[in-house]
């Protein structure tokens, strides 16, 4: 990589570590668009960019939820027993996203996939809207059924898993606090498991660059994670200070325009 690719993927780093620890979002979505822009800048084959941009972005969120879940640890916040209680269905499903289905999407459904996934995040952070208060939690069958479609969900986009658990915490009345807490260790089982379903699915794959793990660009992973781990920290102890809601509204309108990029990234691979 030149420097100017090493410069931009740190400063991608810093600020999606940043949003991430402000925001309660794992950042991996944020840094899709801009390697797919440095992957494109380093030549790399049009048929894997996407793949390995989502699953480059999948892999920092290891790190990134890491220094998370140790912040919400210190302050009491995770509910350990509901996140073991996920974990065996979240790995069941990320493993089998990350591996099957994610590489038989070709690039073009892939990109629209994921862009249309960054239209509904978006909007979620425009309107700010709480569920409503449902029920409990269901048993274990229901929470492992509901833990393996949200992560194999999470593997096709590249997330943490927070757009979707934290709704469902929430409107099977856990707390909010314990909720947005616990989906930071929901993250890490998602993106451990993904990321291992990404190279195992595909590590034999034609027309990967050296320095790749499969679908995982290794030397993207540490420029970004050198950054994003000092970063995470420093924006959640700015949310403490900051009106998160109206921040969640601003960075919606940003996501409008990394979803008008992938819709045309998935407009050229149709071939439109």
């Amino acid at each position: 990589m030149l420097l100017t690719d090493i410069a931009m993927l740190m400063l991608c780093g810093s600020i999606a570590g940043f949003l991430a620890g402000l925001l309660g979002i794992g950042g991996g979505m944020i840094l899709v668009p801009f390697m797919i822009l440095v992957f494109n800048h380093l030549n790399f084959d049009q048929s894997v960019i996407v793949h390995m941009a989502i699953a480059t972005g999948m892999a920092t969120i290891l790190f990134t939820t890491t220094s998370a879940i140790w912040a919400h640890h210190k302050h009491g916040s995770i509910d350990w027993k509901l996140v073991a209680a996920f974990s065996p269905g979240l790995v069941a499903g990320s493993l089998i996203g990350g591996s099957e289905i994610f590489e038989a999407l070709n690039t073009s459904w892939l990109s629209l996939f994921f862009a249309i996934f960054i239209v509904y995040t978006s909007i979620q952070m425009i309107l700010n809207k709480k569920p409503g208060v449902g029920r409990e939690l269901p048993g274990k069958l229901g929470l492992f059924s509901f833990g393996a479609f949200a992560g194999c969900l999470s593997s096709l986009v590249g997330a943490g898993g927070a757009f979707i658990t934290v709704p469902f915490m929430l409107w099977c009345n856990v707390k909010p606090h314990v909720a947005m807490a616990s989906s930071s260790g929901l993250g890490f089982p998602i993106a451990a498991a993904a990321t291992i379903g990404y190279m195992y699915g595909s590590w034999d794959y034609p027309n990967l660059p050296a320095g790749s793990l499969g679908f995982v660009y290794v030397p993207a992973v540490a420029c970004i994670v050198a950054v994003s781990i000092f970063t995470a920290p420093l924006g959640a102890k700015m949310a403490r200070k900051l009106n998160v809601a109206q921040l969640k509204r601003i960075f919606g309108v940003m996501l409008f325009f990394l979803a008008a990029f992938m819709f045309n990234e998935s407009r050229k691979a149709f071939g439109f």
